[in-house]
């Protein structure tokens, strides 16, 4: 009997602490579950025959304004990031000494016109008056008495009135052709000062706006010597050197991936609007031109300008034909969780509980997403987040999300 008893006893005790046990277990479930969290699918992606190339954003149009006089500036019309229209006088070069010099052309040019007027009128008085002192008129009389006299003096050996007339009527006419030629040179000089003058005053070639200043006023400037950098960027394009390569890829008019700097990382449509036909000798690649959108969708899916402007930095996306592509599955960056010197993301199972796995990391993808070379099949669904919950969570957690 004492020895059933002692049985029953233990069979209690196991009974109580399975119970004990048991309950544990079921209230510790609970506090371990996360709840809310949010998700994002696994997707796989076509990756290893696109190479990145950075480049450069640029105005679509861009001048220098150089100095074609030397002289001091006098006037500058506005600061970076002013806009003009087309013809605008943006700098303007001191030109006192040049109005100067066409003050004095203009009275050499009229003193021309005198020389001028005066050699006609001794052309003139030669024709009709000479200073053989014999009338020039058209009567029968005088010609057969000078026909006749011409004669008798050649065979008298006397000098001959007609010659010397000849004479003082060729010099009266280079007289005249001499001011012709002074008028025409006073008058290029004139002209010469004019295109100076106008040189002195710097207007923009089409609307844009200043880029850059690169004087002040009461600078002395040389000719040659930049003042302004000027350009339109009411539309940008992207200037990359492209990999020699990589240029049978491209074709004018087709459309590349562009990631602009400034817009985050986000991913731009742009043409190829130029294919330079020569390579850099030295670094063997070639210029090529991507025109870029005016505007770009936010988050919100609302049309808005493209940030940034030139000068800014953008990579392009260039299919290399050399390369065999691969479908790998990316992740957002939000969902990667660091354990000690591993990489790891969280899975969430259909079930709701959660599986920590391990995996390796490849190259980031456009909308802010890593390939994962390992680890991951393509169709599972990863945790991203609460942050502070992502950090600690392990395997066999309870989750649930805001999803109804």
């Amino acid at each position: 009997m004492m020895l059933k008893s002692e049985n029953i006893g233990k069979m209690t005790c196991g009974a109580a602490l399975f119970v004990l046990v048991a309950t544990g277990m079921m209230v510790a479930s609970p506090v371990g579950a996360v709840e809310n969290v949010t998700t994002a699918p696994v997707i796989p992606k076509r990756i290893g025959d696109e190479t990145r190339v950075s480049g450069t954003v640029i105005p679509f149009k861009e001048v220098t304004l150089s100095a074609q006089i030397p002289g001091e500036v006098k006037y500058l019309a506005g600061k970076e990031g002013d806009r003009f229209k087309a013809g605008t006088v943006v700098v303007a070069i001191d030109d006192e000494n040049l109005r100067a010099k066409r003050r004095a052309a203009v009275a050499s040019f009229m003193a021309a016109q005198a020389a001028l007027r005066n050699a006609h009128i001794q052309y003139n008085r030669e024709l009709w008056s000479p200073k053989t002192g014999k009338p020039t008129g058209m009567g029968f009389p005088q010609m057969m008495d000078e026909f006749f006299g011409g004669i008798q003096g050649q065979r008298a050996g006397a000098n001959r009135p007609w010659v010397d007339r000849y004479a003082n009527l060729q010099g009266q006419a280079q007289s005249v052709q001499g001011a012709q030629s002074r008028l025409l040179a006073a008058r290029a000089q004139i002209e010469e000062l004019d295109a100076k003058l106008r040189d002195a005053q710097l207007k923009v070639p089409f609307d844009g706006k200043i880029l850059a200043k690169l004087v002040e006023i009461g600078d002395t400037v040389q000719p040659g010597q930049p003042l302004i950098k000027f350009g339109a960027t009411e539309f940008l394009r992207i200037k990359a050197e492209i990999p020699v390569r990589l240029i049978s890829s491209l074709k004018p008019g087709m459309v590349v991936d562009a990631h602009i700097d400034a817009a985050g990382g986000q991913k731009v449509p742009a043409r190829v609007a130029q294919i330079y036909p020569v390579a850099d000798p030295s670094s063997h690649t070639v210029t090529v031109k991507f025109d870029l959108p005016r505007t770009i969708p936010n988050s919100q899916g609302k049309q808005v300008p493209l940030p940034g402007g030139p000068g800014m930095y953008a990579e392009v996306t260039v299919t290399d034909i050399h390369k065999k592509a691969s479908w790998v599955p990316t992740v957002p960056l939000s969902a990667i969780v660091s354990r000690g010197s591993l990489k790891a993301v969280i899975v969430r199972q259909k079930d709701g509980l959660t599986s920590l796995r391990m995996v390796r990391l490849g190259d980031l993808v456009e909308g802010g997403r890593v390939a994962v070379l390992s680890g991951l099949k393509g169709d599972e669904e990863v945790i991203t987040g609460p942050p502070e919950k992502l950090s600690t969570m392990q395997s066999g957690v309870v989750t649930t999300t805001g999803r109804k």
